[in-house]
This record gives C-alpha cells, sequence and structure tokens, in this order.
C-alpha cells in the first residue's frame, strides 16, 4: 500500500491542504496514521473517501452536518451489508435484510429534506420573479 502525503492527497481529491485538516479535525474523516517525524500518511482509500464527500456535497448540497449523517449511515449500511452476506442463507437473513432497509429509508429521508428544501428555495424564487414580472407589466401600462 503507498503512502501519501497530504500535498498528493490534495492535488488528487480537489481539496486543500486545509479542508482535509478540517475534516480530520471534526471527524468527517478517520484521522491517518503519521510517520515518526509526525507527517499524516495517506492512502488511496483516503483520497477516495475525500472524493466521496466531495461529490456528496456539491451533488446533493449536503452541509457538513448532513453529510456526517449520511456518510455514517453509508458506513452503517456497508456494516450491514458484510453481515448479510455472512448469514445468506440461514434464518436470520431477513433480520439483517430489514436492517439494510431501515438504514437505506434513512439515507432516503436525507435525501428527500434536502430535495424539500431545494423545492421551496427554487417555488419561492418563482414567485419572486412572477411578482417582479407582473410589477413591470404594470409599470408599463402606467407609462403608456
Amino acid at each position: 500500500m503507498s503512502e501519501l502525503k497530504i500535498d498528493d492527497v490534495a492535488k488528487q481529491s480537489g481539496l486543500t491542504k486545509r479542508t482535509i485538516r478540517y475534516y480530520e479535525q471534526i471527524g468527517l474523516m478517520p484521522a491517518p496514521p503519521r510517520s515518526e517525524g509526525g507527517f499524516r500518511l495517506y492512502t488511496e482509500e483516503h483520497v477516495e473517501f475525500l472524493k466521496k464527500i466531495t461529490n456528496a456535497k456539491e451533488v446533493m448540497g449536503f452541509s457538513l452536518q448532513e453529510l456526517q449523517e449520511f456518510l455514517a449511515l453509508s458506513d452503517t449500511l456497508e456494516i450491514q451489508k458484510m453481515d448479510y452476506r455472512q448469514v445468506k442463507g440461514t434464518s436470520q437473513q431477513k433480520e439483517k435484510l430489514e436492517q439494510v432497509l431501515h438504514t437505506v429509508e434513512e439515507q432516503l429521508k436525507l435525501i428527500e429534506q434536502k430535495k424539500k428544501n431545494i423545492l421551496k428555495v427554487e417555488s419561492d424564487l418563482m414567485s419572486l420573479r412572477d411578482r417582479a414580472k407582473a410589477a413591470i407589466v404594470k409599470f408599463k401600462k402606467e407609462e403608456s
């Protein structure tokens, strides 16, 4: 496994070194091991994790708090999927699938709430646009 320094991770992930350190500080990203000299030693897994974070922030518009919740659910889901694979073909299979279903539904709730918020902002802007257009038409009639 090759070890990367923070400069390499920043270049590959598209994030600044400061952002990477901040994500580590707030617990969004697990702390990497350090060299004897105290330098952070990252792996490709860290780079992929940071890309996943960036994607969730940009595509879904998650705040850091929402992102932490979403990632925690993603981690839980991965563990549950592994647990399911281990009990496949046993009587515990249904219970494990129900756990997976619950976690997926929680992730979907987060996304649904974000969509509602976006649609509310869009609706407010459309309403403002329509009122502005109506006011302009009114001014034009008054000028005539």
